[in-house]
């Protein structure tokens, strides 16, 4: 005689999900790829933007990078962050067990108001972190209004 069991929907798709996760995860990041750039995965580095009294300013993680491999230009009031981050080629020899690093070119864009002095924006890079201060444009900064 056969037991009874119940059907639950939702285990199924839970069990569902894990497959399709295992089948995205092992054809988008197989780690027998070649160190080609082309083929190293997708990279975008953490950002984060936060205002101040008289300044935008946006932090970037860039571990491992330097400043040489990171360009950052202005044009029509969107400020763009790109560089490559290169692959370390010393440890192409050894057997990896997994390999979770990306690799490769990145390109982030940030809008900022059409009227921003580009010649006061300020960029600072240590130890993995770019720091980026865009001033205010005067018209964009509060104002105090003295009440009489």
């Amino acid at each position: 005689m056969m037991d009874l069991i119940r059907w639950n929907p939702l285990k199924e798709m839970v069990s569902l999900r894990e497959r399709m996760n295992r089948l995205f995860d092992d054809s988008l990041f197989r780690s027998d790829r070649r160190n080609d750039e082309t083929e190293m995965g997708v990279w975008l580095p953490a950002v984060d933007v936060f205002e101040k009294e008289d300044q935008l300013v946006i932090k970037a993680e860039l571990p491992g990078m330097d400043k040489k491999d990171i360009s950052l230009d202005f044009k029509d009031g969107v400020l763009t962050l790109s560089g490559v981050r290169k692959s370390e080629n010393e440890v192409e020899d050894e057997n990896f067990y997994r390999r979770e690093m990306s690799y490769g070119k990145f390109i982030r864009s940030f809008s900022l108001p059409a009227d921003s002095d580009t010649e006061k924006i300020k960029a600072e890079f240590q130890n993995g972190l770019l720091t980026i201060e865009v001033p205010k444009p005067e018209r964009h900064q509060p104002k105090q209004i003295k009440v009489n």
